[in-house]
């Protein structure tokens, strides 16, 4: 593939995971003063029949503050698939806690959803190596796909970086000591649709540098195996296939930035479709 066109190609990527239009076809979601979500209507209709004292108008849909401790109800009522985990709902990614839902019901509801992705790297005399993941082949989303070597969701009632402690041992096996050394480089916000519904995403995107006698050992089964790659062959399944989750490919071309691996002009468009 051309130079021109495997840039293209990244570029239509990362411009993939901005793919929603808010509010678009949905409604936005408020609790009193508070827009939290984004809903269709049909959705908002089925919702305000669960409760009625919630109101749809062309400017939105409100909910009382006091329908937030039942978020999960109504998901659960209304058939979405949950996955047993609470995230934090907000406003705002910095905002106050509005109350809790399942993580399931995030794209349901257009809820913000904030994760943690971790870049484990390795250096070796011929050259910068990272550790990839290939997911599990029963993952719900995003089956067999190539990640990080620790990603995963914030839960409820943890910071960005306690949920990477957690989830560098629950899925690589990483000392906690190890992990501690991590430091955030990057934060990406997107708008995204997607099968399962509305993504609207913030990734905290951490480097940590690995001693070459580290192995990871796939531990809670979301994992199928860990290989340790060049940095120059990330880069090439990068510009050359879809290999990777849609989310990994704004932080692997983020390091690959910082690394220095593309020429001045190319740089120059990634960087003002990567970070705006």
């Amino acid at each position: 593939m051309a130079s021109d066109a495997r840039i293209a190609k990244l570029l239509a990527d990362i411009e993939f995971c901005h793919s929603a239009m808010l509010p678009g076809e949905r409604l936005p979601l408020f609790a009193g003063p508070d827009r939290f979500g984004y809903v269709r209507p049909a959705l908002a209709e089925r919702l305000r029949a669960l409760a009625p004292d919630i109101e749809i108008s062309s400017a939105g849909v409100r909910m009382p503050r006091a329908l937030l401790p039942r978020l999960n109800e109504l998901a659960a009522a209304l058939g979405i698939p949950t996955r047993a985990e609470d995230f934090d709902v907000r406003a705002t990614p910095e905002g106050e806690v509005l109350g809790v839902l399942d993580r399931g019901a995030l794209p349901s509801f257009g809820v913000i959803g904030v994760g943690v992705h971790l870049n484990g790297l390795v250096s070796r005399p011929e050259g910068p190596h990272l550790w990839v993941a290939k997911r599990a082949a029963n993952k719900k989303l995003d089956p067999g796909k190539l990640d990080h070597l620790v990603a995963g969701g914030v839960p409820a009632g943890h910071t960005p970086f306690a949920a990477l402690l957690k989830e560098a041992g629950e899925e690589a096996g990483l000392a906690a000591d190890q992990a501690r050394q991590a430091r955030e480089v990057a934060r990406f916000r997107y708008d995204m649709d997607r099968p399962e519904g509305l993504r609207r995403d913030l990734i905290h995107a951490y480097d940590l540098e690995l001693p070459e006698t580290f192995i990871p050992r796939p531990m809670d089964g979301e994992v199928e195996a860990f290989a340790l790659w060049p940095l120059r062959q990330v880069k090439d399944a990068l510009l050359d296939s879809d290999m990777f989750k849609f989310n990994v490919v704004l932080v692997l071309a983020d390091l690959l930035l910082r690394r220095g691996l593309f020429a001045p002009d190319e740089a120059a468009l990634l960087k003002t479709a990567l970070y705006r």
